[in-house]
């Protein structure tokens, strides 16, 4: 099933606009007034699968439920934090939402170092510059970053990041253990399907632990808990920003134990060493042979939701960095064929 992120009320596309992109028949969606580590009640995540249900589409993925920092620093209270975590994946299973696809990357999400690269073709693109983050001044907080679930003050900012020092990836790879061994299993009962996204971009940042960055982490957390509920969001254009990355093989490996829950296709143009710039979503734009990387889903099976994921800025589009209407609706369409031209049908799944 094609999917498309939206963002709720305060999402200026609405749902009526994405009704009409012909492919797209799943929403993507969050609530984003909750406060990180609170639970996430029931009868909200009911009442977001309702609005898009009256738009003659489904609620397929919850992105995400964000993961308390606590969690990943194995505080002495992480517990009350995965007790929320796992009340909410309960009312997810309850409210009928299949796949809930989440992250473990410290303080950062997804980053950029410029939220509006001019491409040759005059649309505008989210870019990534180890260079240029060098040069960021981390004591405005997180001003000068892309806004999250969180964000943090100077101060915050800084009592979070001394606090990591104590953290490499040995122990944020223990704590992540801890957080499954408790929620895999309220997911399996649930009925909900866990989708790891991969760290974007799949390396250090700030001098923080990054663990998901390759097929083989992926695979790792397969491993931690061995339930089909333990899986991973194949992210092409996360994965694609490391020249290491096979795409098509980690899709086979990991397609091959039905551990992919989702899928993010997307495609970058690497424009350096940890440098890459986000492209439009056919493969001659960029690093990713999106055929390949669809061939190689079809061909292990997987019927889930795929997204879009991230486009230009094209036609004289504002908006959302990354989030606009219509390079995304490109994509989806793109997907579909190129979907449809591999299965000799339409894309309709799970």
């Amino acid at each position: 099933m094609i999917t498309f992120r939206w963002f709720g009320p305060r999402d200026p596309i609405p749902l009526t606009f994405i009704r009409q992109i012909p492919a797209v028949r799943g929403i993507v969606g969050a609530l984003f007034d909750i406060p990180v580590g609170e639970p996430w009640p029931l009868e909200r995540i009911t009442a977001l699968r309702e609005e898009v249900e009256r738009h003659g589409m489904s609620l397929s993925v919850i992105e995400s439920i964000p993961v308390h920092e606590d969690i990943k620093l194995g505080h002495s209270n992480r517990s009350r934090f995965v007790d929320n975590y796992c009340e909410s994946v309960r009312n997810m299973g309850a409210a009928g939402v299949p796949v809930l696809c989440y992250n473990f990357m410290p303080v950062f999400d997804w980053t950029r170092t410029d939220l509006a690269r001019r491409l040759d073709d005059g649309s505008t693109a989210l870019a990534f510059d180890d260079a240029a983050l060098a040069k960021i001044d981390l004591s405005r907080g997180t001003a000068d970053l892309p806004g999250w679930a969180t964000a943090y003050s100077a101060d915050e900012l800084k009592t979070l990041l001394d606090a990591y020092r104590a953290v490499n990836e040995d122990k944020l790879w223990e704590n992540f253990a801890y957080f499954l061994e408790r929620v895999v299993p309220v997911a399996a009962s649930a009925g909900v399907k866990m989708a790891l996204h991969p760290d974007d971009p799949p390396w250090s940042i700030f001098g923080l632990p990054r663990i998901i960055t390759s097929g083989a982490a992926l695979e790792r957390v397969t491993t931690i808990v061995d339930d089909p509920a333990n899986g991973i969001t194949f992210c092409a254009g996360s994965l694609a920003a490391d020249p290491n990355n096979d795409l098509s093989s980690i899709v086979r490996r990991l397609g091959a134990k039905k551990r992919i829950h989702f899928a993010h296709c997307r495609n970058i143009k690497r424009t350096g060493k940890r440098s890459f710039q986000e492209t439009a979503h056919p493969s001659e734009f960029g690093d990713v042979d999106m055929r390949a990387v669809l061939r190689a889903l079809h061909e292990t099976g997987f019927n889930g939701p795929i997204r879009s994921d991230h486009g230009r800025m094209i036609w004289d589009e504002t908006g959302q960095a990354g989030y606009g209407l219509h390079d995304r609706a490109l994509g989806a369409m793109y997907l579909h064929g190129l979907w449809e031209g591999t299965i000799g049908g339409p894309a309709r799944g799970s």
